[in-house]
């Protein structure tokens, strides 16, 4: 696993996926892929954070935390962790689990309680209005999660306080753990519930990262969300679209043939 740092893509993130997850054999492999892409954009072109101490550093937020492994390589991609941290992906004693924890650096909250980020993240960009601190809030939830009431609550209040400096990237790849968010409950025209809710809505092709880059410096007068429209498993012909990757690991075969479809 030799990755040029400071150097933030999707396909990269995506070859680190698949390797740390086969490592420490362990699931939530299509999530990761999903948005890669996106947080490739984030870390790569978006994120203010020279310094990651400082009190006016943007925030990123990934409310979806069981796609933390895309989260940990762009860290690792961009300089902020070390090979070693990375290497101990899921096993004993490391902070780098399967969902988040916020003692490691990098990592603003601890999340994997689904639909708790994005109130998290208003969190943040009230208290940079209140403070008249010019930094900016990301927050990135999955489509499934937009079935939790709290998601709404927070629109809601985010919207009622104008939080401009708040942006959210829905992963709309229409699918859960446990079927298809089409089956599961449907949401149907999210960008337009967003706009009835007061906020600023963009859709866009999720695995584009000019178009992402693009729609993510786009400046507005209200909290802004950007529907990522992505696929699950992104990369990996066997797994997109495939609900059993949701949790499912690599086996040896299956490991070298994803790793050639990457390349």
């Amino acid at each position: 696993m030799n990755y040029e740092k400071n150097s933030v893509t999707g396909k990269k993130i995506r070859q680190l996926i698949l390797d740390l997850s086969f490592q420490s054999h362990e699931g939530h492999i299509g999530s990761a892929l999903s948005v890669s892409d996106i947080i490739a954009v984030i870390f790569g072109e978006i994120l203010h954070i020279s310094n990651i101490r400082s009190k006016n550093r943007d925030r990123f937020i990934l409310s979806k935390g069981h796609a933390a492994l895309a989260l940990y390589c762009a860290l690792y991609l961009k300089g902020l962790m070390n090979k070693r941290t990375l290497e101990t992906y899921c096993s004993d004693g490391s902070l780098l689990g399967v969902h988040p924890e916020a003692a490691l650096t990098g990592i603003e909250f601890s999340t994997g309680s689904l639909g708790q980020g994005l109130s998290f993240g208003v969190g943040t960009a009230l208290a940079a209005d209140l403070l008249n601190k010019s930094y900016h809030t990301y927050v990135l939830v999955s489509d499934a999660e937009c079935n939790e009431g709290s998601i709404w609550e927070a629109v809601m209040f985010a919207a009622h306080n104008r939080l401009s400096n708040l942006t959210v990237i829905v992963d709309l790849n229409g699918q859960q753990a446990f079927g298809y968010t089409r089956d599961v409950l449907q949401l149907k025209k999210l960008s337009e519930k967003f706009k009835i809710f007061g906020w600023n809505a963009f859709d866009v092709n999720g695995h584009d990262e000019k178009k992402l880059a693009t729609m993510l410096r786009r400046k507005t007068s209200k909290p802004k969300v950007i529907i990522a429209h992505t696929t699950f498993g992104k990369g990996v012909s066997f797994m997109e679209s495939q609900i059993k990757w949701h949790y499912q690991p690599l086996g040896e075969q299956e490991y070298s043939i994803a790793v050639k479809e990457l390349k």
